[in-house]
């Protein structure tokens, strides 16, 4: 080696030694035993050198590893699995994962084969139903045609369901029990949540992430990106709202006692801000005479102590504010050892016959919590500022006694004017009136179905919107069930309503129901739909929604010269593309 060669490897070996501060300047200094020539070749060589190594520093395997994907898909009918599902996304950065969330109904089941971790919140409403973002993916992944799909897909489902109903968590387990028989690998057993969901969903939620498939395939954790503070007031912090008036609009002689409630939102800010199509969320309170009549059948006094997570409270107020007195669960019947004495037992049934021995606690240990209840909103913001109004229908039944419903007689008969009562506001994903004010809207609301669509005529009108309206609507008695007449037939004058129909099942000698009229006027429904029309659809699940569905699939194979399957998929595409929206029950 020359004198010059190892002044040049002296030089290198000085250089990459340089500190940061140095890196700014040239890496060979003026008095280096180099002329200017070689002192310039040496510097961008080295420069080089220096940009690979800080590259293989920013992206080489000292780094920690990029997170791992994991897809997330929900089916949401009152926007809790929606809600649940970006909770879950949330913990799941912390966790190392990458995760897209995304409805069911917008992923597409052949896609299923190409994803290695799937996450799946679901929820289960009316006869065992998918909610109705999850219809076609629920239709295609249970459908013969669905592709067979690799061992490596590690896949986990969450439902949320109601177990007052037969077929409590069904769409969900059946999405669960059709991926394990499709080949996916099922990484954790299904979870079933009852009403009260948080505790179960929350083990859950911890849970994927302690199996073998999640654990070890995590990618590098951080923590969860801000994000945009929630509502100050929610379900679990509601806002004190006040009770303004509460009107009978059942005439005299009437089946049924349906109520306008006007609720004041006074005080509660932006976070009460909603919009026409969503729902308000209302925390109602026992019946004091339920409670007393439960308290003497359990031989108990109400002034005991009972332990509610930890906190001590009485037992009278525990039954009056925590506790739903009137369902039976599998748990209930666990805690107090005692059988289903018939198919639709209530609490007060099961502890007059089945006679279990109760202690306070043990009596509050067998009760469900007692959850808030959603009602459609029959107001517009614009037309009612600061207020939010409901159309409620008072439960009232003859079973073995005179039983009546908890949240509907507590509008409608325990609080007055002036009360407060704890609400929030739950945001509707997919039940809102077009962006263009000009399209079509196609309303079909039977009995206290008609709230969103008062909502939604008031928002027209305030916004003097260009679109036609057509209503349908129906009772039993034209003479009494007339929701919301004088308010319909101002609509009809002004021309706010472009077309009514109305269905009076009892005022004949042949029931008529919306379904009929639909039917009936078919030729105009098509030629509304034709022009671009939306539908939108609020009221019982099991019955009218589905009869109702039938007809539109009837008509529109009718009247559009297709093929009844056709016909069917039409109305499915009208769904997916926004314009066939409902708000069921």
């Amino acid at each position: 080696m020359t004198k010059q060669d190892r002044n040049i490897t002296a030089a290198v070996a000085d250089a990459i030694g340089k500190t940061e501060t140095t890196r700014t300047q040239g890496l060979i200094g003026e008095d280096a035993p180099f002329d200017r020539d070689q002192r310039n070749w040496l510097n961008g060589l080295l420069s080089g050198l220096q940009a690979m190594a800080t590259a293989a520093g920013n992206t080489g395997t000292n780094t920690e590893a990029p997170a791992t994907s994991m897809t997330i898909l929900y089916g949401s009918q009152s926007g809790t699995c929606e809600s649940l599902s970006k909770d879950f996304r949330k913990f799941a950065k912390t966790k190392g994962f990458d995760g897209k969330i995304v409805a069911l109904d917008d992923f597409d089941v052949a896609d299923l084969a190409q994803i290695e971790h799937l996450v799946i919140i679901a929820a289960t409403f009316g006869e065992g139903e998918p909610a109705d973002n999850a219809v076609q993916f629920h239709a295609s992944l249970m459908g013969a045609g669905a592709p067979t799909l690799p061992a490596t897909l590690n896949f986990t489902v969450c439902g949320l369901g109601d177990t007052s109903y037969a077929e409590f968590n069904k769409a969900a387990r059946d999405l669960d029990v059709r991926l394990a028989e499709l080949g996916a690998t099922r990484v954790l057993d299904f979870v079933a949540c009852d009403v009260a969901y948080e505790d179960p969903y929350g083990e859950w939620k911890t849970g994927v992430f302690a199996t073998p498939a999640f654990a070890q395939a995590a990618g590098a954790s951080t923590a969860a990106e801000p994000e945009a503070a929630g509502p100050t007031f929610d379900k679990n912090h509601p806002f004190a709202g006040t009770l303004m008036k509460v009107e009978n609009l059942s005439g005299e002689g009437s089946a049924k006692t349906v109520n306008h409630i006007e609720i004041s939102l006074a005080g509660g800010g932006v976070d009460l801000d909603y919009q026409v199509g969503d729902a308000l969320g209302l925390w109602p309170v026992n019946c004091p005479h339920e409670v007393t009549t439960i308290l003497e059948a359990s031989g108990l006094s109400g002034s005991e102590t009972v332990m509610l997570k930890d906190t001590p409270t009485s037992l009278r107020a525990a039954l009056l504010n925590r506790f739903d007195l009137t369902t039976i669960t599998p748990a209930t019947l666990e805690a107090w050892g005692v059988e289903k004495p018939c198919d639709d037992a209530q609490i007060i049934d099961l502890i007059e016959l089945g006679k279990p021995e109760l202690t306070a606690q043990s009596l509050a240990d067998g009760l469900r919590p007692l959850q808030p209840r959603l009602y459609s909103i029959a107001s517009s913001p614009k037309a009612h500022p600061g207020e939010v109004h409901l159309t409620v229908g008072e439960v009232h039944y003859d079973l073995r006694s005179k039983r009546k419903g908890c949240a509907s007689t507590y509008l409608g008969e325990r609080l007055q004017p002036g009360g407060q009562v704890g609400v929030y506001i739950q945001k509707s994903t997919h039940f809102h009136l077009p962006a263009d004010e000009t399209t079509p809207v196609i309303m079909i609301g039977p009995g206290t179905g008609i709230a969103p669509f008062r909502a939604f005529l008031e928002e027209r009108a305030a916004r003097q919107s260009g679109g036609q309206n057509w209503l349908f609507f129906g009772d039993q008695h034209e003479d009494t069930d007339f929701l919301y007449r004088d308010q319909i037939l101002g609509w009809e004058s002004d021309g706010v309503l472009s077309k009514t129909s109305l269905a009076w099942s009892r005022d004949g000698a042949d029931k008529v129901y919306v379904q009929d009229l639909i039917r009936n006027d078919g030729a105009s429904f098509y030629e509304w739909l034709s022009k671009g029309a939306a539908i939108y659809v609020c009221g019982d699940a099991s019955r009218m929604a589905a009869d109702v569905n039938q007809t539109i699939c009837e008509v529109v194979s009718e009247y559009g010269g297709m093929s009844l399957d056709d016909a069917k998929a039409y109305v499915a595409d009208l769904g997916a593309s926004g314009r066939y929206q409902r708000d069921v029950y």
